[in-house]
C-alpha cells in the first residue's frame, strides 16, 4: 500500500527536545489521519539535530464514500424552514430525508453519501495544519513571516506513493529533497521513499534513528576503551543528549592532566558532563577514574581527531581550573567556619533562615539518634550541625548539585571523622524514586530530622503540594522520610518526632519581640490539627509507594483503618503483607466470606434498642446447638493467642489463629438460625457473631476488602 514520508529539515533541534517531539508527531498524524477517516498500518517519527521526520505504511490512495447525517426540523415544522433543510442537506425532495422518532417526537434526518477525496489532497491539508500548531516547548519566528518552528524551518520533504504533495506554508514550498551532514554531504538529495531516504542519508553521514546513534556511540566507546584498557561510565541521559547533538557520531578518546584526579571525583565527572558532555573513564588498574575522556565529535576528521581531542582537553583543564581553585579555597578553611553564613540566607520568609533550619535539625537529629543509635548521638549531633555549611562554599556555588557531597568530602580533606563524613554527604537521600536510602545510623538520624522539619515546617505555614502543584517536594520528602524508616527497619513513633518537629518550627516562627507573631499565634492554637493532617499526607504517601510495590488498595485501606493512629510505619507494613498472603489462601478468602455474612446479620441489628457490640455478655446457657458452643470455644481460645501474637509482631501467626476459625464460623452461619423467635437466644448468637467479628478486626477492617 502507499507510503507517506514527512520531512521538516531547519536549524538545529534541542537534544532534550527531540524524543517528545517524535511523539508528537506520530500523535498529530494519527489524529488529523483518523479524523479523516484513514487508518495506517504503521507509523514512525525520527527526530536528529536537524530533521524532524515521519513514514506512514499502509495508506489508501482515496478516502472510502462517507455518510454524512444532517439533522433537520420536526415533521409539520413551516415549510420555509423544510425547504431549507433541503436546499442545505442538497436533497432533491424531502421524500429523500428519513423521519426518525425521539423523546421529543419526529424529525427529519439527511443520510448524504459523499464521496471520497483523494488521499493525497487530505495529506495537503492536514500537514500545514501540524506545522502551525507544532506543540514545541519553545519556539521562535525568523524574517518577516508569522510561522514558528523550534528553530528556523529550511524545507518540508512530503512525498506520498512516490509523488510529491504540493503545498506551500509561509513561502516554504513542500519537494522532495533532503540534506545530508553539514559538512561530509551538505549537497541536496531527492528522495521519494523511505528506504531511499534512509540509505542516501546513511551514505551521506546521517544516521536518522536516534537509537542508532546510540548504539553507535555506546560501541565505538567501548572498542576505544577496550584498546586502552580502560572502562566507560555508563551515563545513559547523557548518551541520549550526545546522540541528539550529532548526526554521525564519531567518539574519540583525550586525556587531561593526571594532577586533576586530586580533585573529587564526581567533581571531574560533573564538570564534564555538565559543561562539556564528555563521558568520564574508569582505570581498573588505577582503582578510580583515569585521566581520559570520551568525547563524540560530529564529523570524521583526516586526521583521526587528535586535533579535535587536543581542543577538547584544553578547554575541559580550563574548566577543572576553576573547580580546583574553588575546591583549594574551600578546603583552606574549616568547615564550620561557614556556619555563620547560613544566617544570612533566607531558607522561607516565614521559618527564618537556613541557620534557624539547621539549628532544628540538629537538636532533631540528637533526640533521633538517642533511639537510633545511643551510642553515635555526639557523632550524630556533629553531623547534622554541619550538614548545611556547604551551601555557601564555593564548590557547591560552582556545583549545585553536589551539596551535602561537597560537605562530606571537605570534612575528610579536613581530618572529619568519616562517620559524620558520610552522614552529611547522605543527608539529602533518596534524592529520587531509584536514589539508595542512607544505611548507616547516623546517616539515618540526619536525613530524617531533615526532611521531617522540612514536612513540618511547610505543614505548619499552609505551604502544602496541589494536586497540580509541589514547588517545595514535599512529595519527594515524605516518600524519602518512608524509604529511610521501611528499608532500614526503624521502629520510631513518627508522631512522637513530628510533634518535636513542629515545637521547633513554632519557635522559630515566633519573632524576637515581646507580642507573638501571627503565625505563632496560629500554631499554638492548632498544633493537634496539623499534625493530624500532616500524619494523613504520610500514609497516603505510604499507601501509593505500597500500591506501587502491588500491595491491593483495599487490603491497605483495611489496616489503615484498623490501626488508627498508629505511628509505626515498620508494624503497619507488616500486618499488610501478612493480612495480604493470608488472603490468596483458600482459609483467608473463606473466613472473608464469612465475616461478610457475619457483618451483615450484626451490622444494625439491637438488643433492647441498643446496637449490637462486642462488650455485650454471652450466655453459655442458652446455648441450643453444638455449633454455637464450638464457636464460642474457638473464639475464647483463639483471642487469647492472637492477642499474644499480636503484642509479640508474630503476624503469621494471627493469620493461623483466624485460619483456624473458619471451620466453626462456617458451620455456625450454615446451621445455626441467627433470628431466633426467642428474644434471648437471637441476643446471644448475634453477641457471638459480634464477637468473631471484632476478634477479626483486630487484624485489620475486612469490610473495606474487596473481591
Amino acid at each position: 500500500m502507499p507510503q507517506l514520508l514527512l520531512e521538516f529539515f531547519s536549524e538545529e533541534i534541542p537534544a532534550r527536545m527531540q524524543p517528545r517531539a517524535e511523539a508528537d508527531l506520530e500523535r498529530l498524524l494519527i489524529d488529523k489521519l483518523s479524523a479523516a477517516g484513514l487508518l495506517p498500518e504503521g507509523i514512525k517519527a525520527f527526530a536528529g539535530p536537524r530533521r524532524l521526520a515521519a513514514v506512514i505504511e499502509g495508506l489508501p490512495l482515496e478516502q472510502a464514500a462517507q455518510i454524512e447525517e444532517k439533522k433537520g426540523p420536526r415533521v409539520g415544522a413551516p415549510e420555509a424552514a423544510l425547504q431549507g433543510f433541503v436546499k442545505s442537506a442538497g436533497l432533491a425532495s424531502l421524500a429523500e430525508a428519513e423521519i426518525i422518532e425521539d423523546k421529543k417526537g419526529a424529525f427529519y434526518l439527511a443520510r448524504v453519501q459523499r464521496a471520497g477525496r483523494p488521499v493525497h489532497d487530505i495529506i495537503a491539508q492536514i500537514v500545514p495544519d501540524i506545522v502551525r500548531g507544532f506543540p514545541w516547548p519553545k519556539s521562535m519566528r525568523w524574517g518577516s513571516g508569522d510561522l514558528t518552528w523550534v528553530r528556523p524551518l529550511h524545507s518540508i520533504l512530503c512525498a506520498f506513493d512516490g509523488e510529491l504533495v504540493p503545498f506551500e506554508i509561509e513561502g516554504i514550498a513542500s519537494g522532495l529533497i533532503t540534506r545530508g551532514h553539514r559538512f561530509h554531504a551538505p549537497q541536496a538529495l531527492e528522495v521519494r521513499d523511505f528506504d531511499a531516504y534512509r540509505d542516501l542519508l546513511k551514505a551521506a553521514r546521517v544516521l536518522i534513528r536516534r537509537e542508532d546513534r546510540q548504539n553507535h556511540i555506546r560501541a565505538e566507546a567501548l572498542s576505544l576503551c577496550a584498546a586502552r584498557e580502560l572502562e566507560l561510565i555508563e551515563d545513559e541521559g547523557l548518551l541520549t543528549e550526545v546522540a541528539g547533538l550529532c548526526e554521525w557520531p564519531v567518539p574519540l578518546i583525550g586525556e587531561m592532566d593526571p594532577a586533576f584526579l586530586e580533585l573529587p571525583a564526581e567533581v571531574i565527572r560533573l564538570t564534564m558532563r555538565t559543561h562539556q558532555r564528555y563521558f568520564a573513564l574508569f582505570d581498573p588498574k588505577r582503582g578510580g577514574l583515569s585521566p581520559h575522556f570520551l568525547a563524540v565529535a560530529n564529523i570524521e576528521a583526516k586526521d583521526g581527531g587528535v586535533a579535535i581531542a587536543a581542543g577538547n582537553a584544553r578547554v575541559l583543564s580550563a574548566r577543572l581550573n576553576d573547580a580546583r581553585f574553588f575546591w583549594e579555597a574551600d578546603k583552606a578553611r574549616p568547615l564550620d567556619s561557614l556556619l555563620p553564613k547560613l544566617d544570612r540566607i533566607i531558607f522561607h520568609e516565614k521559618l527564618g533562615s537556613v541557620g534557624d533550619k539547621a539549628r532544628r535539625v540538629e537538636t532533631l537529629a540528637l533526640e533521633l539518634a538517642q533511639q537510633i543509635c545511643p551510642a553515635d548521638t555526639q557523632l550524630a549531633l556533629e553531623a547534622a550541625r554541619l550538614c548545611k555549611a556547604d551551601l555557601v562554599s564555593d564548590t557547591v556555588g560552582e556545583f549545585p548539585e553536589l551539596q551535602g557531597q561537597v560537605g562530606g568530602w571537605l570534612l575528610l580533606a579536613q581530618g572529619g571523622d568519616a562517620r559524620v563524613a558520610q552522614a552529611i554527604a547522605d543527608h539529602y537521600r533518596p534524592v529520587g524514586p531509584s536514589d539508595q536510602v542512607p544505611r548507616e545510623p547516623i546517616s539515618m538520624c540526619v536525613a530524617l530530622a531533615d526532611k521531617l522539619d522540612t514536612l513540618c515546617g511547610f505543614w505548619a505555614i499552609d505551604e502544602r503540594p496541589t494536586g497540580s502543584k509541589d514547588p517545595y517536594a514535599l512529595r519527594r520528602a515524605a516518600l524519602g522520610f518512608i524509604r529511610i524508616i521501611l528499608e532500614n527497619g526503624l521502629r520510631l513513633d513518627i508522631s512522637e518526632f513530628q510533634n518535636r518537629a513542629l515545637v521547633r518550627v513554632q519557635g522559630d516562627a515566633a519573632p524576637r519581640g515581646a507580642r507573638p507573631h501571627a503565625l505563632h499565634e496560629r500554631l499554638a492554637d492548632r498544633p493537634a490539627m496539623i499534625l493530624a493532617e500532616l500524619t494523613v499526607f504520610l500514609r497516603e504517601r505510604l499507601a501509593v509507594q505500597l500500591r506501587d510495590q502491588g500491595k491491593r488498595h483495599d487490603v491497605v485501606a483495611a489496616v489503615f483503618e484498623s490501626q488508627g493512629e498508629d505511628g509505626d510505619f515498620v508494624r503497619v507494613v507488616a500486618r499488610i503483607e501478612a493480612l495480604s498472603a493470608f488472603l490468596q489462601t483458600p482459609d483467608g478468602l473463606n473466613l472473608l466470606a464469612g465475616y461478610r455474612r457475619a457483618a451483615n446479620i450484626v451490622d444494625g441489628s439491637t438488643i433492647d434498642g441498643e446496637r449490637v457490640n462486642s462488650d455485650m455478655p454471652i450466655h453459655p446457657a442458652l446455648f441450643a446447638l453444638p455449633e454455637e458452643s464450638n464457636l464460642h470455644e474457638a473464639g475464647v481460645g483463639a483471642e487469647a493467642r492472637l492477642n499474644l501474637a499480636l503484642d509479640g509482631e508474630n503476624y503469621a501467626e494471627a493469620m493461623a489463629v483466624l485460619a483456624g476459625l473458619r471451620a466453626p464460623v462456617d458451620a455456625f452461619l450454615e446451621r445455626v438460625f441467627v433470628n431466633d423467635p426467642d428474644p434471648a437466644v437471637r441476643a446471644n448468637r448475634l453477641v457471638l457473631l459480634a464477637k468473631v467479628k471484632n476478634l477479626m478486626e483486630k487484624i485489620a477492617d475486612f469490610g473495606k476488602i474487596e473481591g
